[in-house]
């Protein structure tokens, strides 16, 4: 299994599914992750599909949601 590291062009990620939330804005403006072989995941900006993708690591994964999920970053978005 191939590891990307953070910074790869997300274009080069190919054979994973990229999604993203129901939520997302109509306009496209959107954040997309993709499940990555090996448990980890990569985000990318959807308005520039081919520029450098952010990986994380599956624990970071786990602490980021717990976070969120927990309310911890509300305030990021007033």
């Amino acid at each position: 299994m191939r590891n990307f590291s953070n910074g790869t062009p997300a274009g080069k990620i190919v054979g994973v599914r990229w999604m993203k939330s129901r939520h997302s804005a109509a306009d496209g403006n959107c954040v997309e992750v993709a499940a990555l072989p090996g448990g980890g995941v990569a985000f990318r900006n959807s308005r520039d599909p081919e520029g450098p993708a952010l990986v994380y690591t599956p624990a970071e994964m786990a602490a980021f949601l717990a976070g969120a999920k927990d309310g911890e970053f509300d305030l990021l978005i007033g």
